[in-house]
């Protein structure tokens, strides 16, 4: 079952017949988010602006608010930056509005996109609207929560290690991370650079889609992006996954996969190889090691890029100094949450003299083993699927006290950062035991989103 209310598809069908106006549809969601502010998605909510004539004319999307709109507040979920304007628009927001797009507001997060479950924002946690008891997964929680509520008909979220992904899966919606270099990153508060990547969290694949269309490409403003051929994300969608070579990972399903989740993960293997697929059983021998490269290397590049919030040139500035090196430590320990701090010792800790060989060096050359094992993987088969998470959605407050605990929800999800390629979340179904959603997650090689979609498309459809 898909998130409720309209789609890209089924909005853009009504509002080109007059069915209904992009000012009416933007008075009926807006009037959604106030009836559900005890779910706290949103951190901002914004008015109507008359959209432009393009291919999403009038379709209501809310933007994760570690993305610059201009002449809105971006916090980032931090004290830091909770009077910050943005000066500029990023680059996947000016080509939003390009398309005609409607931005209903910005979506609550896990403090600078550190956590799993959007219980670490400084504007307080976000909750499941499937059971209130529960997360929405993180950091994109916000984001995914206003999807799967129906308070949008699509989202954008930022991937770090997994942040499209799991709350996707948490909130039974799907979820795409692009391969690294496809969206411009240009206007996101950056987190862990190498790591970073845009993508959109929608109620359906081909809506996935549809946003790719609009938001991938080139950027001068970001020479990390990659000049390839414009591409229609929609048009293998309807190809079926016959001949495809699936590549099963035999370490996704070892010590920690929940039974739940492994029996409707192993249902869609299930589906796709009575629809033509040829499974393979695969091995990835290096991805054990992802956690702990992840926890080296993100932390090593979130020391780098938050040096800037030192209470000098933006954000928080704390009134208690009395000289410039109180200004720097008083601001920062006023305007930080416990996540940030924590990992910004890790990370200058893994960076300084006497242990960056031992560490980071050591971080990315394995980081180097973990792609190598995709790789040779991908020379036999065409994409890789398993769990998106190793349990469903789990109980508020349940691993807040426990930060290892807390990283491993993102097992799964972490090595598609690591190594670039793009990988997708999209629901399979509810568990057994909890009734509450499982993801599956396809990972394909790098800059082949289409052969991730075509095989999310006809899960989607087998198991709708």
């Amino acid at each position: 079952m898909r998130a409720p209310g309209y789609t890209i598809e089924t909005l853009k069908n009504a509002l080109d017949q007059g069915d209904i106006s992009a000012r009416e549809i933007f008075k009926e969601y807006r009037k959604k988010i106030e009836d559900r502010k005890d779910l706290n998605a949103f951190l901002a909510v914004h008015d109507f602006d008359e959209p432009r004539d393009g291919e999403l004319s009038g379709i209501p999307c809310v933007i994760k608010d570690n993305m610059l709109i201009e002449g809105t507040v971006a916090t980032a979920g931090s004290k830091i930056l909770e009077n910050y304007i943005s000066a500029y628009d990023a680059t996947v927001i000016s080509k939003l509005k390009s398309a005609g797009v409607l931005f209903l507001g910005k979506t609550n997060m896990d403090e600078f996109a550190m956590g799993s479950s959007t219980e670490n924002s400084a504007y307080d946690a976000v909750k499941n609207p499937l059971d209130y008891s529960r997360v929405p997964g993180g950091s994109s929680g916000g984001s995914a929560a206003a999807v799967a509520a129906d308070l949008c008909v699509f989202a954008l979220g930022s991937d770090t290690g997994g942040s499209i992904r799991q709350p996707a899966a948490f909130c039974g919606v799907v979820g795409l991370k692009p391969t690294s270099g496809r969206v411009s990153r240009h206007g996101l508060i950056a987190m862990a650079s190498s790591l970073d990547q845009i993508g959109p969290i929608t109620k359906t694949v081909r809506d996935a889609a549809l946003v790719m269309n609009v938001i991938a490409g080139q950027d001068v403003f970001d020479s990390t992006t990659v000049p390839l051929e414009t591409i229609d994300f929609t048009e293998k969608l309807d190809d079926g996954v016959k001949g495809l070579r699936v590549g099963v990972p035999k370490e996704f399903f070892g010590e920690g996969l929940d039974a739940e989740v492994e029996e409707k993960v192993r249902a869609a293997i299930d589906v796709l190889k009575s629809a033509g697929a040829v499974i393979k059983e695969i091995s990835l021998p290096n991805t054990g090691y992802s956690l702990a490269v992840y926890y080296i290397v993100m932390p090593s590049e979130v020391s780098a890029n938050l040096a800037r919030f030192d209470g000098i040139r933006y954000g928080h500035s704390t009134k208690k100094a009395a000289n410039l090196l109180e200004t720097y430590n008083l601001s920062r320990a006023e305007g930080f949450g416990a996540e940030p701090k924590r990992r910004i010792m890790l990370g200058t800790y893994a960076l300084s003299s006497g242990y960056f060989d031992a560490y980071y060096l050591k971080a990315q050359k394995v980081r180097a083993l973990i792609k190598k094992d995709f790789d040779d993987a991908f020379e036999d088969v065409d994409v890789i699927v398993g769990p998106t998470t190793p349990t469903v959605a789990f109980k508020a407050g349940e691993k807040a006290d426990d930060p290892l605990a807390m990283y491993l929800s993102d097992i799964y999800t972490v090595p598609v950062n690591l190594t670039g390629l793009p990988g997708i979340s999209v629901p399979c179904g509810n568990g057994v035991r909890s009734n509450l959603p499982v993801g599956f997650q396809i990972i394909g090689k790098a800059f082949d989103e289409s052969t991730v979609l075509q095989v999310a498309s006809t899960i989607e459809k087998k198991l709708s």
